[in-house]
This record gives structure tokens, sequence and C-alpha cells, in this order.
């Protein structure tokens, strides 16, 4: 058997670079032509790893964040929606038709929405803002209550107003 070959500095900036460009300890043992065991040494000793195990807990980390990241920007979409739809309730609504024997358009200006439309904008409401409330729960648990205690407020108000039908 012959004698080791000694570790120079050298050997410890191939090993850094080369793990930097993503090698495996591996592939550094073969482009060096040292032992794994060796290559793990000098890993060990410049502070870095070969745990792939860690690197997937990081980047699984990362990309929850990003995902919590985009929930909560869509949450503030689907609020948006919600508020620029309840504001239509009570405002003049446009009605259009095109169509019949003569193939015209015609459109009527009502001074509101009907009870029919004003149920339907309430459950786009109702939706978006309990869409909103599962991508981003309220820190204080006790008004996601609240809300939905105020969401049925103003559905049994509008069938008391309109009708269910």
């Amino acid at each position: 058997m012959g004698k080791a070959r000694p570790v120079t500095d050298e050997d410890r900036e191939a090993v850094r670079r080369l793990h930097a460009e993503g090698k495996g300890r591996n592939a550094i043992a073969r482009a060096l032509k040292r032992g794994g065991r060796t290559i793990s040494v000098i890993a060990e000793e410049l502070g870095i790893s070969f745990d792939r195990a860690a690197e997937v807990r990081a980047a699984t980390e990362v990309r929850q964040a990003d995902l919590a990241d985009r929930r909560a920007a869509f949450a503030v979409t689907l609020q948006d929606i919600a508020e620029r739809e309840a504001a239509k309730i009570n405002k003049p609504h446009l009605y259009w038709d095109w169509g019949g024997k003569d193939h015209d358009y015609d459109e009527k200006l009502a001074d509101e929405p009907t009870p029919a439309d004003k149920r339907a904008l309430m459950a786009t409401v109702a939706t978006a803002v309990d869409r909103s409330l599962k991508l981003v729960p309220p820190k204080d648990e006790d008004s996601t209550g609240e809300v939905g205690s105020l969401l049925t407020n103003l559905f049994d108000k509008l069938r008391e107003r309109h009708g269910d039908g």
C-alpha cells in the first residue's frame, strides 16, 4: 500500500469550488482523484455539507414561503372582488339584450339590480370573502365567526326584502 498523498490548499479550494458548482462528494472525489472519505473530511473542515436532505428542506421551506406569499396576494384580489361586487348591489344597473325578431341591441338602465341579481351579487361576495379567509385566515380566530355571522345576516336581510326565489 502506498503512502497517502497530503491534502493541499489547492485540494481544499477545488473542493469548495466544485461543491459550489453543485457537484456531489463522489464526483469531486473522481475529479480530484481522491477517496470519498478524504473529500468528506475536507468538506467538514471547510464547513460545507453534502447532505441533500438539508438542501431539500431549505428548498421546501422557500417554496412554502413563496406559496404563502402568493396565497396572501390572491386573498387580497378576492377581497377586492368582494368589495367591487358588494358596491353594485344598490347602484344603477345596465340591462341589455341582443337579438329578437329584428336582431337588434337594446339596453335599459335600472335604478338598481333585480332581487335575483342582488342575490347573485351577494353569492359572489360571499364566495370571494370565504375563499379569501380560507387562503389567509385571520390572526384572531374569533373573527371568522363574526364574518360568517355578518354574511348570514346580509343574506337574511336580502331574503326578507326580496324574497327567496
